[in-house]
C-alpha cells in the first residue's frame, strides 16, 4: 500500500515537471506571406547573421504590488518561465511590448506604478538586460474620459524611446521603427492627440523629403506650422511598404476592404477623429479589471490618414487578445498580436518577427 503510494505520488510529480515543461516551451509556426511587397520567405534564402529578430507581446496585465496569491504563484510564475524559455530557445535582439504592461495601470499611483516595472524588470530575469520597447495601451494610460497628459508623460519616461505624448521612432541597422500613442488618437478633445498628429506630421516629412532636409521642411512648411489637424490628404509618390515598421496599441480600422467604392469614396467627411470611432460592442470578464470593451479600432479617417503618410512597411497592433493577419486595400499588413497574460486568454502568445537587410522578413506565431 505504502509502495503504491509512493509510486502514485512519483508519477504525478513527474506528470507536473512535464506539464510544466510542456506548458511553458513556446511551440511556433511560420505565417505565410499574403503581400506582394516581399518575395515569400524561405529559411535557406537568408544568411542568419544578417538577421535581425524582434519579440512582440502584448497585454501583460501585471498588477504589481496589488497581485494576489494565484497572479504571483501561478499566472505571474509561469509568464517569467515562459518569458525564459523563449528567450533562450528563439534568442530575440529586441523585445516589443504592444500596450497594456499594466492590467490597471491608468488608476495606479506613480509608487504603485513602479512596482509593476519593478515586476515586470523581476519576469525579464537573466534577460532583462535585453533592449526593450514598450508602446502605451489604454490600461496603461486610461480611456478619454481620464486621460491625463502630465501623467502620460510620467509613464513615458519609464519605459524607454518615448516623448512625453507616448510617441517614439528608433533606427536599428537599416530598420526603423515608429510607435505612435493609438489611445490619444481616440481623444477628439485631448491636447495630447493634437501631439501625436505632430509625431505623425513629423515622420511623413523624413520619409517623404529625408532626415536631412526635415527641419527645414518643417520650418517653411505652411501645412506645418499652422496645421489643421484633421487630417487632410496629401498628394505622395511614395510607395507604400517604403516607411517604417509601424507599431501600435488600437489596430487600425479595417472595414473598408468589405465596402470599397475607390479612392473617391474616401474623401474626408468628418471633421475630428472621434466621429469616426468604431467599437465593436464585445466585452470580457478580466480578473481584477471588470468588464472591457476588447476590439476597439482606430477610425477610419484616422486609419487612411495614417496609411497614405507613414507607408509602413508593415504594422504590428495589438488590444485584440487574439493572433489576426489582415492585409489593407494598399497591400499593407497588418499583424495583431497575442495577449501574453492568462488573464485575458488561456493560451498565451506572442509573435516572433525576422528582418534582413535585403527587406525581406518572416513573422512567426507562437
Amino acid at each position: 500500500m505504502v509502495i503504491g503510494l509512493r509510486a502514485l505520488s512519483l508519477i504525478a510529480i513527474a506528470s507536473l515537471l512535464v506539464f510544466e515543461e510542456w506548458v511553458s516551451t513556446p511551440t511556433c509556426k511560420l505565417i505565410p506571406n499574403k503581400t506582394l511587397h516581399f518575395p515569400q520567405f524561405h529559411d535557406h534564402d537568408d544568411d542568419n547573421s544578417d538577421e535581425f529578430k524582434v519579440m512582440m507581446v502584448a497585454e501583460l496585465l501585471l498588477l504589481g504590488s496589488e497581485a494576489g496569491y494565484v497572479n504571483q504563484f501561478f499566472r505571474d510564475y509561469y509568464m517569467s518561465k515562459f518569458f525564459r524559455k523563449s528567450f533562450e530557445s528563439l534568442k530575440p535582439d529586441l523585445l516589443l511590448v504592444l500596450g497594456d504592461v499594466s492590467a490597471k495601470g491608468s488608476k495606479l499611483t506613480k509608487s504603485k506604478w513602479t512596482s509593476v516595472l519593478r515586476q515586470f524588470h523581476t519576469m525579464l530575469g537573466p534577460f532583462v538586460g535585453l533592449p526593450f520597447h514598450a508602446v502605451l495601451g489604454d490600461r496603461d494610460i486610461g480611456e478619454c474620459s481620464d486621460l491625463d497628459a502630465n501623467k502620460v508623460n510620467w509613464i513615458s519616461h519609464k519605459l524607454p524611446g518615448l516623448d512625453h505624448s507616448g510617441c517614439g521612432a528608433f533606427e536599428i541597422g537599416n530598420i526603423s521603427f515608429v510607435t505612435l500613442n493609438a489611445v490619444a488618437l481616440l481623444c477628439g478633445n485631448s491636447s495630447l492627440r493634437f501631439d501625436i498628429e505632430k509625431a505623425i506630421e513629423r515622420e511623413s516629412l523624413e520619409l517623404h523629403v529625408g532626415m536631412a532636409d526635415t527641419k527645414a521642411a518643417i520650418n517653411n512648411s505652411t501645412n506645418f506650422g499652422d496645421a489643421d489637424y484633421n487630417f487632410g490628404w496629401r498628394e505622395s509618390t511614395v510607395l507604400p511598404g517604403s516607411g517604417p515598421v509601424l507599431l501600435l496599441h488600437f489596430p487600425l480600422d479595417q472595414t473598408r476592404n468589405e465596402h470599397y467604392d475607390g479612392i473617391d469614396a474616401i474623401k474626408r467627411s468628418s471633421n475630428t477623429l472621434i466621429d469616426g470611432l468604431n467599437v465593436v460592442p464585445k466585452s470580457r470578464e478580466l480578473i481584477g479589471a471588470g468588464l472591457y470593451k476588447s476590439l476597439h479600432t482606430l477610425p477610419l479617417n484616422a486609419s487612411e490618414y495614417i496609411l497614405q503618410a507613414l507607408k509602413p512597411r508593415i504594422i504590428f497592433s495589438a488590444h485584440r487578445y487574439a493572433f489576426s493577419d489582415h492585409i489593407h486595400l494598399d497591400k499593407t499588413r497588418e499583424i495583431s498580436v497575442p495577449a501574453m497574460s492568462w488573464n485575458a486568454r488561456d493560451d498565451p502568445g506572442f509573435v516572433i518577427a525576422t528582418f534582413h537587410k535585403t527587406r525581406r522578413e518572416h513573422r512567426r506565431e507562437c
